[in-house]
């Protein structure tokens, strides 16, 4: 399946099918904020939260990429991803966009 960023395809006419959806709530790993909390003190990228970053956003990318196949869509135009934290532990990640269909 096709995901663009942008609101066309190129080389394509598309027609709307609906929004779709995909999202993960994930918690902090103890030990990863142990780490984490040594790694604010130098300074630095903190890996392991980075890795956990972008597991998730694949997840929540094969969650939304599952429910446009459901509907017959065949791709996903306008993606976009968004991060909300839920508590201090915990935090959800979304991908959606707007499924669409090639015209014959």
């Amino acid at each position: 399946m096709l995901i663009v960023n942008t609101d066309y395809i190129s080389g394509k006419e598309i027609e709307t099918v609906q929004l779709v959806k995909g999202s993960i709530v994930f918690s902090k790993n103890v030990v990863r904020d142990i780490f984490a909390g040594l790694k604010t003190i130098i300074g630095g990228e903190i890996a392991g939260y980075s890795e956990m970053m972008n597991e998730a956003r694949q997840k929540a990318t094969e969650r939304m990429i599952q429910e446009a196949k459901s509907i017959g869509a065949d791709a996903i135009v306008n993606v976009r991803y968004s991060t909300s934290s839920l508590m201090a532990s915990a935090a959800e990640i979304i991908a959606y966009g707007t499924a669409v269909r090639y015209k014959k």
